[in-house]
């Protein structure tokens, strides 16, 4: 009799006993595999550089409890490795770095389908000022010198930069309109390429992030004309401002963050979101910052997406002034 009554009160207790961990193991989201982080550009490129102190960090620092290798998805301003981004969707071992031009190469190629909005927003990491350089022993002290030049001989001066949706060929376009000088623009896959090209004489201008180029200007084989910058870096103190220097075009600073494929578990986001929120507060990622002239832009998924937006209305006034055609 009393085995009768103990049984009506047991067998709930061990049901739910039993549904209990694979509830909480559906919660939850930890990588259990080697973690790929995807970058746009060749070695040597912004967004490659960045990406390899962050996956050294993400290790160094023990945030996730696997490896992670970062891979470089060339071509098209960042369309190839969108893209592939989109192929993986629901995949919470890939993550990539993103950066304006994410937003910028949909709207300019007509054939790129994927766009930022489709993906997984992480985190936005950090806002990036640029330099306008020269080789050290060019003729041109001054932004306005190399501008004068262009005038004397259209087209003849060649600018090295990455894809044709990336600020230093907007920056051009809008020079070029103000002053009504001409040089052109040569694509190279990497910034290792673009140094390479200017220190050898072949291309006279040349626009770089200070994490790209700083150790060049510090041995003193390049030479900054002007700073792409709201306001002067702590490490360039005598180079003014592309608007101190007498020319009134944008000067937007270029976001840097990371994304996931589309559909992936909100489980999963939390976790990136976590890892990122963490990251940013060791002190190692601080120093980085400050040795980089980076300014501090981060936010979390829902802010990043915000004002990936917000930048996108900017933008695209900036591009039709540029005389560019706007798709999207």
């Amino acid at each position: 009799m009393n085995g009768g009554e103990v049984v009506p009160k047991i067998i709930p207790v061990i049901v739910i006993a039993l549904f209990l961990p694979a509830a909480a193991a559906g919660q939850a989201f930890v990588p259990t595999h080697p973690v790929e982080i995807v970058v746009h550009n060749a070695p040597g490129g912004g967004s490659d550089v960045l990406a390899r102190f962050v996956s050294l960090l993400l290790e160094r620092e023990k945030l996730i409890p696997v490896r992670n290798q970062v891979h470089n998805r060339t071509g098209g301003g960042g369309a190839t490795a969108m893209a592939y981004i989109a192929e993986k969707r629901g995949d919470a071992h890939t993550l990539a770095l993103f950066t304006s031009a994410w937003v910028l190469t949909p709207m300019l190629a007509e054939e790129a389908k994927t766009q930022i909005w489709d993906m997984t927003p992480i985190a936005r990491l950090v806002l990036e000022s640029a330099l306008i350089l020269v080789k050290a022993d060019a003729p041109y002290q001054t932004l306005n010198d190399f501008i004068e030049a262009a005038k004397k001989e259209p087209g003849k001066l060649r600018q090295a930069g990455g894809s044709l949706q990336t600020r230093g060929n907007f920056v051009r376009l809008l020079l070029q309109k103000a002053t009504g000088a001409q040089w052109s623009y040569i694509s190279f896959p990497g910034g290792g390429e673009r140094v390479t090209a200017i220190l050898g004489g072949h291309m006279q201008l040349l626009v770089a992030e200070p994490q790209e180029i700083g150790e060049y200007v510090r041995r003193g084989t390049l030479r900054p004309l002007a700073q792409i910058a709201t306001k002067r870096l702590a490490s360039y103190p005598n180079v003014p401002t592309i608007h101190e220097a007498g020319f009134n075009v944008r000067s937007d600073p270029t976001m840097r963050g990371v994304v996931a494929p589309p559909g992936i578990s909100r489980e999963a986001a939390a976790y990136w979101e976590g890892v990122f929120a963490r990251m940013v507060k060791s002190p190692e990622w601080r120093k980085y910052l400050e040795d980089n002239q980076f300014e501090d832009g981060y936010q979390r998924g829902d802010e990043t997406m915000k004002s990936s937006r917000e930048f996108a209305g900017q933008i695209r006034g900036m591009l039709r002034e540029a005389g560019l055609k706007v798709y999207r």
